[in-house]
């Protein structure tokens, strides 16, 4: 009687552990489920925020090129209309330029210190009786302003050719690139004037415009 109540006693135990153990391995197989379906949703939610983000930057992209094609026809016409400005005709170097090349001339697009003193000296400073005696224009370095040159010339003129001295400030004020005097210093003696100025020229640089590539990181 003791033998049978203790087999009963040792299935049901038996039973009881592979139960337990029955339990566990579904508990364990359903956290792992859980697991995997969690980076599952993790990995599906970081590519729909990736996703998101290249097309915006692609509307961005398509916005921006549709922008400047709807510019292009105002843009055109807004040329040739500068094509017709009588004052830049009036103000052109040579006959054969484009009236467009004023504004070019007017403010380069590079730092062209040799242009600048090549201008001075033969177009804007000679004058009937006037005498050059230095031209300087400063290089450009580190330490230089961003679109600034600077220079300084003197030039010295008989005492009875004084007034063209006054020509020659004319000449500057009314030259075609941009120049702004910052000093003018005139001694005279017996024999002649000497007339010292100083001042800056500007450039502007060039932009570049083109189409690139991006890298989006998800």
């Amino acid at each position: 009687m003791d033998n049978v109540k203790a087999d009963k006693t040792l299935r049901k135990r038996q039973q009881i552990s592979s139960a337990n153990r029955m339990m566990f391995i579904w508990v364990a197989a359903g956290s792992g489920v859980v697991g995997v379906a969690l980076v599952v949703s993790i990995f599906l939610v970081q590519q729909l925020v990736f996703n998101e983000k290249v097309l915006a930057r692609k509307n961005q992209t398509v916005s921006s090129l549709e922008n400047s094609q709807k510019a292009v026809p105002e843009l055109r016409n807004q040329i040739a209309v500068r094509n017709t400005d009588q004052a830049l005709l009036d103000s052109r170097a040579k006959d054969s330029d484009k009236p467009l090349q004023v504004v070019i001339d007017a403010l380069p697009d590079s730092a062209n210190s040799a242009a600048l003193g090549a201008s001075l000296q033969n177009v804007l400073i000679p004058g009937t009786g006037i005498q050059l005696e230095a031209l300087k224009v400063d290089p450009l370095d580190a330490t230089s302003t961003e679109g600034v040159m600077t220079f300084l010339f003197s030039v010295s003129t008989d005492r009875g050719s004084i007034g063209e001295l006054r020509n020659l400030q004319q000449r500057l004020e009314r030259s075609i690139r941009a120049i702004n005097v910052k000093s003018v210093l005139v001694e005279t003696s017996v024999a002649k004037a000497t007339m010292t100025v100083s001042g800056e020229a500007y450039y502007q640089s060039a932009r570049k415009l083109e189409l690139g590539t991006e890298t989006i990181k998800p």
